[in-house]
């Protein structure tokens, strides 16, 4: 079953409470721990708390606080954007999800409000934070008039929206359509969206509609002189007592909002008898303007009455105070329990539950936003924390990622170099290292020196090494660092800042050596694109391999993808797609798909395949629509170093992806290296994944 659901308003006052209070309901009937998240939620000077998550959290007495409920206010997300840390707000919002999702079965998840000055931005921001958390969409639209034409236009808009990110829908409603159309609606929702997503008009709701005396209250901040007990009444109407008694009575229908001066007497007390009266409709309550109060006497008489409407005292003219009861807009708050069952009843009667919940339990996550997996690699090196060395220990880009590494508590960082010429060299860069976290590691005065030097021998006496070429290699960072992976003295090593890829991955060859079932060293690069996370192979290390080690290489790089949480998809590129293609490079592509089949059956694999048909699914349907993996593949391995190389870089240029590599596979033991143009998020980044390979060892 999915793990959560994130519930989208397409406009303000769209009526999603009734979504999120019937989800709700049916959630907690079909598993026992539920959380809530309302990321970004709407204050105001007068009311600095989320009706939302209040009444969420009340009605159904959830066990999560206020405080875990949200992550920004309104205000605050405004405040980052305009200083450009959009992302931060999204990462922060990752951190919150994932939390909750930890402890919860599953976590029903809550868009903005669409209050304010911000409207564009919130549209945005519900994609992006949806998109980036990979989980499924229910939209809720509204009718903003009573022409089918402009209904389905809009919504085909906002369902577009969400689409062209990539985002899953799972459901498309659009509410308060009008009686007498909302079976043409419901029809015309149904072919503007595939089969799969389920789409329903929802008719307006006058319950849900009208305000109640507490809003009227809660807005104009009135005060309240009588009848306390009546302020969840709804408004159907209201009207202004200006003239006589006799005349303004006629006006009244039931459920109506009396609204005069506060000094006349007659309309008020003529209110309350018409209220008792059989022979007139239902009064809601009684709105005094001007800041004027009954006298004494007629307060009395009132307070002596049995049967007291809600009576309220404003400061405004009856002309604003009209206006602003015209401007109140209907909310649900925890309080009212008649609307909060209301939304509930109407969700149950409406909306397909059954076939909502088959959704649920059978939607899978196909991709993985880079923000996203960015987080997972972070969360999963914390949880075991590793020893990384470094050999590097002078250069510049090294210094500030251990500095980071060590303040987020991330990796255990090993410098190899001279301590007081790093910390010189921090100090000049303006580096803050605490180097109490970090510990660094001279070669020549290791205590290690020797030991390594006799290991190396060792291992390499059969080369023809003696000991003094040995010990010649040992004050080489390169080989004194690998050697404290293959000691046991470090889980991992990242190089490469300041060497070639021949001097990072040499000594690893010699002392670390291949895996028993492997037999040639290849690379992958993350590739982190707007919308998904692509696994390219191998743009590093081989620049010709055989049909045989193009499929070791393909392997490799699905088990890596396994281990980091990206479904393997394997595509094996070449110049054309399926069997039409002819020619030395397309038939070892062939053939090493085959190999791979009969090594790995379990494997979801496709080849020869074009880039395009491989990662297109418009492409995919004319080329190669009979595949599992054309047009969504995850892992795209390439014939050559060559087109590998090119490829990666090509894609990192042009699309802005960030590109995470690369990763070596097939040693004993994780040693990374890194490219000499390498940037500080490249190291940082590397280190992490050094880390999490660490742990599967």
């Amino acid at each position: 079953m999915s793990k959560a659901v994130y519930i989208a308003a397409s406009h303000s006052n769209t009526g999603k409470s009734i979504i999120t209070l019937g989800l709700m309901r049916l959630l907690l009937g079909k598993t026992t721990k539920v959380g809530y998240l309302k990321p970004i939620i709407t204050t105001t000077e007068k009311k600095q708390t989320d009706f939302h998550i209040e009444t969420l959290l009340s009605h159904f007495g959830m066990d999560i606080s206020y405080e875990e409920a949200y992550v920004y206010t309104g205000k605050q997300v405004i405040a980052k954007r305009n200083k450009g840390k959009i992302g931060d707000v999204i990462d922060t919002i990752i951190k919150r999800y994932k939390k909750l999702e930890a402890i919860y079965d599953f976590v029903l998840v809550e868009g903005t409000d669409f209050q304010g000055d911000a409207t564009s931005l919130e549209m945005d921001l519900n994609v992006e934070i949806a998109k980036n958390l990979g989980i499924p969409v229910i939209i809720i639209s509204k009718a903003t008039n009573n022409k089918v034409d402009d209904i389905i236009e809009n919504t085909k808009f906002i369902y577009g929206t969400f689409k062209h990110e990539n985002v899953d829908v799972l459901s498309l409603i659009v509410n308060k359509v009008g009686k007498d159309i909302v079976d043409e609606v419901d029809n015309r929702l149904r072919q503007i969206v595939p089969e799969s997503v389920i789409t329903k008009a929802v008719p307006f709701s006058n319950k849900l509609h009208r305000p109640t005396v507490a809003e009227i209250v809660r807005d104009l901040d009135a005060e309240v002189l009588f009848g306390e007990d009546g302020l969840n009444n709804s408004i159907a109407a209201y009207g202004v007592g200006a003239m006589q008694l006799r005349n303004h009575i006629t006006h009244y229908v039931d459920n109506y909002l009396v609204i005069t001066p506060g000094d006349r007497a007659d309309i008020i007390l003529g209110a309350l008898q018409a209220n008792s009266s059989k022979n007139y409709p239902k009064v809601s309550g009684i709105l005094l303007t001007g800041g004027l109060q009954p006298e004494e006497p007629i307060l009395k008489l009132i307070d002596g009455l049995s049967d007291i409407v809600p009576i309220l005292s404003v400061k405004t003219g009856t002309f604003e105070t009209t206006t602003n009861v015209a401007n109140v807009q209907s909310q649900i708050y925890s309080e009212n329990n008649d609307k909060i069952l209301a939304s509930i009843r109407i969700f149950e009667k409406f909306i397909p539950t059954e076939e909502l919940t088959s959704k649920l339990i059978n939607f899978k996550v196909e991709g993985m936003t880079p923000r996203m997996f960015q987080y997972n690699m972070i969360a999963r090196a914390q949880k075991q924390r590793k020893r990384i060395v470094l050999p590097e220990g002078d250069d510049v880009r090294i210094l500030e990622a251990a500095g980071m590494l060590s303040t987020l508590n991330i990796v255990d960082v090993i410098l190899l170099g001279n301590i007081e010429d790093i910390k010189e060299k921090a100090d000049k860069s303006g580096i803050i290292i605490n180097f109490d976290k970090i510990q660094v590691i001279n070669p020549l005065e290791s205590e290690y020196f020797e030991e390594f030097t006799s290991t190396f021998y060792e291992l390499r006496k059969h080369k023809g090494i003696n000991l003094d070429t040995a010990r010649d290699m040992m004050t080489d960072v390169s080989y004194f660092g690998t050697m404290m992976v293959y000691k046991d003295i470090v889980d991992g090593m990242v190089s490469g800042a300041a060497h070639t890829t021949q001097q990072t991955i040499r000594p690893a060859l010699q002392i670390i050596k291949t895996k028993p079932d492997v037999s040639v060293v290849s690379s992958i690069f993350f590739m982190c694109m707007e919308d998904r996370v692509s696994i390219f192979g191998d743009c590093a290390i081989n620049p010709e391999p055989t049909a045989e080690q193009l499929a070791e290489i393909a392997i490799s790089s699905a088990d890596s993808a396994t281990q980091f949480n990206v479904e393997p998809r394997v595509a094996m590129l070449s110049y054309s797609s399926g069997s039409s293609g002819k020619g030395a490079q397309v038939d070892k592509v062939r053939l090493a798909t085959e190999i791979v089949k009969k090594k790995r059956p379990d494997l979801n694999i496709e080849g020869p395949i074009q880039y395009d048909a491989a990662v297109d699914s418009g492409v995919a349907k004319s080329k190669m629509p009979n595949s599992t993996v054309a047009g969504k593949a995850s892992v795209l391995i390439f014939p050559d170093l060559n087109t590998g190389n090119n490829t990666y870089k090509a894609v990192q240029r042009e699309t802005g992806a960030l590109a995470i590599g690369p990763m070596l596979q097939g040693l004993n033991k994780p040693v990374n290296d890194l490219s000499r143009g390498c940037t500080v998020d490249d190291v940082f980044n590397t280190v992490i994944i050094t880390a999490i390979q660490a742990q599967d060892l």
